[in-house]
């Protein structure tokens, strides 16, 4: 899947983040994150995108603090040339998952050999379990929190979660302006 452009916002009557990708050959996947889930989620793509960089060739980032700051650095220098400006394209797509959201119920964070994090959503409804990968390199790790974090704050959601560690790479939960980034 070659994301095109990625899209969050907030829908103040379900009190939920809408996440949109996009992709180059004209589908749409879209995905409810309650505050639960955004708030336990943002810490370990933060941490996951970190150890994905310091991960690179040539690069010597052993410890945590060096691969945080490393990873800072990097997602600044993203965010200088990011494209936020350019509208979501809202055209009629094809929908994978269907025409309503796929509510995240869980999620799963894995480094692959290819220096891509993937991110594999999952919905669980009684015995049934449907699921989405997402592969996305740090560029678009970077993005997606990014415009997480500034659609929590527009919510007003208490976002001091955003700072803590997380204990594993994944991120669990039963865990009104919309922001866009174009790759």
């Amino acid at each position: 899947m070659n994301i095109h452009q990625l899209s969050v916002s907030h829908d103040e009557r379900q009190d939920r983040l809408l996440l949109r990708f996009n992709t180059q050959d004209g589908k749409e996947f879209r995905f409810w994150l309650t505050r639960r889930m955004a708030t336990r989620l943002v810490p370990a793509m933060d941490q996951s995108v970190a150890r994905l960089e310091a991960s690179q060739p040539g690069i010597a980032a052993a410890d945590v603090s060096s691969q945080k700051m490393l990873s800072e650095l990097k997602r600044d220098a993203f965010l200088q040339t990011a494209d936020f400006s350019t509208p979501y394209a809202a055209q009629s797509q094809q929908l994978p998952l269907g025409e309503k959201p796929f509510l995240v119920t869980d999620a799963q964070l894995s480094l692959q050999p290819n220096s891509s994090l993937q991110i594999t959503f999952q919905k669980k409804t009684g015995d049934a379990i449907q699921s989405c990968q997402l592969n996305l390199q740090a560029q678009l790790v970077h993005g997606l929190i990014h415009l997480i974090r500034q659609s929590m704050t527009k919510a007003e959601w208490n976002c001091s979660a955003q700072t803590t560690e997380p204990h594993s790479d994944n991120a669990r939960g039963t865990v009104a302006e919309q922001q866009t980034y174009k790759h």
